[in-house]
């Protein structure tokens, strides 16, 4: 991240740059000298400060480096931020005063004095029995109303929503339990359940999508977990699922077995096999008749999703294999590559459980906050991929510094999350806080880094532009 900043910084030589610059720089200067006489000392003042800028960032594009020295090459991406929020934040001049206007008293007859006459705060200038007008001074919101106002009226999910995708998604499940029954009676299916934000009440915005959870049940005695990190991919937030005792008990023992590829059940093959049964084998139309709606199979997806098309409401269903074994959580979503054994490993369970568990204990808002930032960053096209497990993450560890998360402490809150994640950043690195091995930015693009990262530290010094 910081090689892409530094390339920014160096200087493009051309023939006649140079002279360009100067002519600029005698420009601002005869500007910087008049400026005074024309707009007055505070006039002067604003059109200094975005000069000073302008000139800072011009020099640093023009000027010579020194090849021996390694500082010269070096510039940190706050700096680069913080020349580009200058130029941003720099005061408009104040309005320029017409002739007319400085023909006008600064009095009107009613309120002039007559001199060597004291004037009685008591006197009312308005004529008797002529309504007093009342006055109303605009009142500026604090961040604290402004959160709570962006809460109640923009996050809300409509209440159709609410009610009647999980009512659908269930009548789904169903009928998908029922046809994996049926056509695969020799594979021991737990019971399909639904998970996601829309039923932990943390969902934003809109309820499109949701997550399936098709259960495989393993016989812990022939089965047993390989840490990514053990493996050729060095990855800790994958897992592989290794088949034991073959000697003892050969292939074929295990109704999985037909999954094995190298000893391993492989992620890959299993959700291959549900893919072709998804799209080919179960009889959509008809199920889509009976609920009064219509479902179509993503057939390029690498996923196992499903598109649902109600008179109310669209909705995306993601169907997720998993395993629960020795305490973990593992989802048949291998990485993109050759390697197709790998298990990811999912948190979600646990941040939901943990956060809800810190707020009843001292009936903190981390929920509301939570909230708040994933509607922003789902909203915000350069954020949408903060939000979720990496900003929960992140209120996690602030939870355990001892921070006041008091609903009045809101927007303190708000705004340290802000700045913590511009730190992550701006290191490249957010560990996970039930592994700290898993760095949480990892598939990020280092352009995906510096781009959120120059939006937060804008929204550090004014956080209303994340709410608009």
């Amino acid at each position: 991240m910081a090689a892409f900043w530094q390339q920014r910084g160096r200087r493009q030589d051309s023939g006649g740059l140079g002279s360009v610059i100067d002519g600029l720089g005698s420009v601002f200067d005869v500007l910087l000298a008049n400026a005074r006489l024309v707009l007055g000392v505070s006039g002067a003042a604003v059109l200094a400060i975005a000069t000073l800028a302008v000139k800072r960032l011009i020099d640093r594009a023009t000027s010579p480096r020194d090849e021996g020295d390694p500082k010269a090459e070096q510039k940190t991406l706050e700096e680069s931020w913080q020349d580009l929020a200058l130029i941003k934040t720099t005061p408009k001049p104040p309005k320029k005063q017409r002739r007319e206007d400085l023909s006008e008293p600064l009095l009107s007859p009613a309120q002039a004095l007559v001199p060597g006459e004291a004037r009685d705060p008591r006197v009312s200038s308005a004529p008797l029995g002529a309504p007093q007008a009342k006055s109303s001074p605009l009142r500026c919101l604090t961040l604290q109303e402004k959160l709570l106002s962006h809460y109640s009226s923009h996050l809300a999910v409509p209440e159709i929503q609410v009610s009647l995708v999980p009512q659908l998604a269930r009548s789904i499940s169903t009928q998908l339990q029922n046809f994996l029954r049926n056509k695969c009676p020799e594979l021991p299916f737990g019971r399909l359940f639904l998970s996601g934000a829309l039923l932990d009440g943390l969902e934003v915005l809109a309820a499109d999508h949701i997550q399936l959870m098709l259960p495989v049940v393993l016989d812990t005695g022939l089965w047993s977990l390989i840490p990514g990190e053990d493996t050729v991919v060095r990855n800790p937030q994958y897992w592989m699922i290794k088949r034991i005792d073959l000697g003892y008990f050969p292939r074929g023992c295990s109704p999985w077995d037909r999954f094995i590829v190298g000893r391993y059940l492989s992620s890959n093959v299993l959700n291959e096999t549900l893919h072709k049964m998804l799209v080919a084998s179960i009889n959509w139309p008809a199920i889509g008749g009976l609920l009064g709606c219509v479902i179509h199979p993503v057939v390029a997806s690498r996923e196992l999703k499903l598109e649902v098309k109600h008179d109310q409401v669209e909705l995306n269903i993601t169907l997720f294999p998993v395993v629960e074994m020795e305490g973990k959580v593992l989802l048949a979503v291998p990485p993109e590559g050759l390697v197709e054994n790998l298990w990811l490993e999912s948190f979600y369970r646990a941040e939901v459980s943990k956060v809800k568990e810190l707020d009843a204990s001292d009936s903190g808002a981390r929920q509301r906050c939570l909230r708040i930032l994933n509607g922003v960053c789902r909203s915000h096209p350069t954020l949408h991929k903060l939000g979720g497990s990496p900003v929960t993450h992140l209120i996690l560890h602030l939870s355990d510094t001892g921070s006041d998360w008091a609903e009045e402490s809101l927007a303190d809150r708000f705004q340290q999350v802000l700045e913590e994640l511009v730190t992550h950043l701006e290191k490249g690195v957010l560990p996970s806080y039930f592994n700290p091995k898993i760095n949480l930015f990892s598939k990020l693009l280092e352009e995906e880094i510096d781009e959120m990262g120059f939006v937060l530290f804008r929204a550090m010094s004014e956080p209303e532009l994340l709410l608009e």
